[in-house]
């Protein structure tokens, strides 16, 4: 199985949104993912509540049956569709592959 975790740090105001407005957007859009992407087993998104110095603002935990269904997600239309919403809105991105 491998876990692919993003999480993004937001612009303040982007697209006439605030932060907050933009985090809610971005869950949404990868809520409708779900049942989408084969292979895909999980997908979950979260925005922080903490908001410390260290704190991402939106999280993204997918787990897929290989590494091939990963690269299938990569480069499905529908996960496609909303990089650039992404691209506008954040600052800054961290990602984490990995298998178990």
């Amino acid at each position: 199985m491998i876990k692919h975790i993003v999480a993004w740090t937001l612009k303040d105001h982007a697209k006439g949104n605030d932060k907050a407005t933009n985090a809610k957007l971005m869950q949404e859009m990868f809520a409708g993912l779900r049942g989408k992407i084969p292979g895909m087993l999980k997908l979950e998104t979260g925005i922080d509540f903490s908001k410390t110095d260290a704190s991402y603002d939106v999280m993204l935990y997918t787990e897929f049956e290989s590494k091939e269904a990963l690269a299938g997600y990569q480069a499905h239309p529908d996960h496609k569709a909303l990089m650039p919403f992404i691209a506008e809105v954040r600052v800054g991105r961290m990602l984490v592959d990995y298998e178990v």
